[in-house]
Parts: structure tokens; sequence; C-alpha cells
């Protein structure tokens, strides 16, 4: 088995790559490490023994051995660093948001089909045991039709989160807790159901002092005629993620303690019918487990790179993803239902940013 050359840029949750590349060291290999603060790099150098670091992207693109960047960055750099890397003939590995409009969106799209390498957005959450038993039991036929669906993405967020410069700006973040927080969570509604139809949207600044939204109520309706709820804030006195799927034979909801886990087990199903439940019960004696979270959705990506296999999350999911949080921040900006999918002649196609430069504030802090 090929074990890839890996360079991660980015030590914010690069690190918890790199803890997940430390549990799959057959498959990569961490060649190098890259960051502008060199108390960041120091410390994952010792923690994780690599012994090469940098501070420049253009050091990694001249190494000939390496054979994918990982990038974890701010998410105003990722169009420029997705560009400069697969030119130079890398794979990349990219966090949310993959960039910052449906644009640039199709920008990078275009230059991965002009490319050697292959894009992979990282929707971690997508790997987790408790929701892949939840996509095992759709393949076989269970919770194919969809009525109503909730998710809750209760955490906590507080000033010396955003002490951080790029954060908390549309300028450099690109987005509030919608975008940088619920987006993995909000992915999971069309990994399960399908696309987005229309949104309707209501956002505002009620916990820190910054520029992008830090709570939302959300309402939307999908293709299949499904209605779902989305609700976020960063102001939980206790962090906690919940995601309810109620299908017309079953619903289905997560138990995970972590709220940056929510798709691990524990997961419970049940049955509309006693004669339903037995059915589950049974299937999912047959649920083998995978690997979950970064090391899962890495391991995956490996077997794209080294044996064909499908991308475990395509650049349609991901513009999916995007299109979702357009149409939220414009429905918000707007005050109307939002339609999907986004024309290209809509003003948020370019630019989701609020025409007003943000959502209604009323700061308390406690």
């Amino acid at each position: 088995m090929k074990k890839l050359r890996v360079a991660v840029v980015g030590l914010g949750v690069g690190t918890s790559h790199l803890e997940a590349y430390a549990r799959i060291p057959e498959l990569f290999e961490v060649a190098a490490i890259c960051d502008l603060d060199a108390a960041k790099v120091a410390a994952a150098t010792v923690r994780f023994g690599v012994a090469r670091h940098t501070s420049r992207l253009a050091d990694l693109l001249a190494d000939d051995e390496l054979d994918v960047i990982d990038l974890c960055t701010p998410p105003n750099s990722h169009r420029a660093l997705i560009e400069q890397s697969l030119a130079a003939g890398l794979h990349v590995i990219c966090e949310k948001p993959l960039v910052g409009s449906l644009a640039e969106f199709d920008a990078v799209e275009r230059a991965e089909e002009a490319a050697s390498g292959m894009l992979f957005p990282v929707f971690q959450y997508r790997f987790g045991n408790g929701l892949q038993k939840l996509k095992f039991l759709q393949a076989r036929g269970f919770a194919t039709k969809a009525l109503v669906t909730t998710i809750e993405t209760h955490w906590r967020r507080d000033e010396d989160y955003y002490a951080v410069a790029w954060r908390g700006k549309w300028a450099t973040e690109k987005g509030g807790c919608c975008l940088t927080h619920a987006s993995h969570a909000h992915d999971i509604l069309s990994y399960v159901n399908g696309p987005v139809k229309r949104v309707y949207a209501r956002l505002a600044t009620r916990v820190n002092d910054i520029e992008v939204e830090d709570c939302a109520a959300i309402a939307a309706e999908l293709e299949d005629g499904s209605a779902a709820t989305l609700s976020v804030t960063l102001g939980a006195a206790e962090e906690s993620s919940r995601l309810c799927f109620v299908f017309a034979d079953m619903t289905v909801s997560s138990a995970s303690p972590n709220p940056y886990r929510p798709g691990l087990e524990p997961w419970h199903f049940k049955g509309r019918t006693p004669k339903i439940d037995a059915a589950i019960r049974r299937a999912l004696e047959e649920y083998a487990p995978s690997l979950e979270s970064f090391e899962g959705q890495f391991a995956r990506i490996h077997a794209s790179i080294t044996a064909g296999a499908a991308k475990p999350v395509t650049l349609a999911d991901a513009r999916a993803s995007l299109e979702l949080i357009t149409a939220i921040y414009h429905s918000a900006d707007t005050g109307l239902p939002v339609t999907l999918p986004i024309a290209r002649d809509n003003p948020a196609y370019d630019n989701w940013t609020p025409s007003r430069g943000g959502f209604p504030k009323a700061v308390d802090h406690v």
C-alpha cells in the first residue's frame, strides 16, 4: 500500500488533522508543516515529530516528493492556495468553507478540471458510525420518505475566541455561526435527505460584538417535499449538537455527547411499528464499523488517490453546502425566502456578505 506524503498548512484546526494522520500512519506520512506562527510550528514539531517546517507555501509547492497539500488556513486564503497547489500538480485537501462564494467555487472547480491532482473538501462529520448506520439503513430500503428534520448547533464562543484577528469579520472569516460552526451539521441534512429547494432565514448578532452572525433560525424546504428547521447559537451555556430525522417508517436521532462529533454513536433508531423496529435491529446487526471523523475521511481520500475509489466528499457536495449558506445569507439580508439553485445573476452569487454589512445586533455580555 502506497503511503502518501502530506504537508499540513495552518496549525489551528490543522492540529486536529495532524492528530488524525498520526492515527493512520500506514496511509499518510506528514512530511512538513507550515504556519506563520513560529510558536505553533515549534509546538507541532515536537508533538508530532515533523522535522521539516516552513512559513511559505512556495517551499512546499517546489517539493517533488509531496503528494498532498492539506489546507487549514483562514477562509479568505483558500481560493488562491487551492489554485496554486493544484497548478503545482498536487492533490489538495481543504477545510471548510472551501471558498468564499459560489463564483469562487466555480473558479476552483475549473482549476481542478485542468489539473492532474484532485480537490477534496473536508466534511468529517459524515464519517461517524452513528450517521453511517442511517446511511446503511437507507441503502437497504429504510428511511426513504422524509417528513421533518431538526438540526441544532448550540455552541459557545466568547471574546477570547474572537481575539484571533481574522475571526468575526466578513472579509476574512467570510461568515459567522452558519458558515464556520454549523456548516458541517447542515451538510448532513442534504447528505441524508437530498437537495434543499427553498430557505427562509433569520440571523442576528446577539452574543459577541462581532461583524458576523452568531444566532440563527432557519426553515428549509427540500426537493423531496420534506421540511427542516436549523437552529444555531454561539451563546449556549452547555454545548450540544442534535440531529433528528423523522421518516415515514422510522425516527432517527443523534445522541453523541461530543458537540463536535455528532455523527459518532450512539444514535437512536426507532421503527414506527414493532415489525419495522425488529427489521431495523436485524439490519443493523450486519453493519460493520469503519474509521470515523477526520481519519475516516482521510482514509477514504487515500483510497481515492491510490486506488481510484470514489471521492468521499465530492465538489458537488461542497457546492451544495455553499449554495445553502448563500441562500441563508441572502434570505436574511432581503427578508424573503430564497429558492435554490442560486443563479449567476443573483447578487449573492459573487458575494454573500449582507448589503447592510451585518445582521441585527443586540449584544449583552453576561
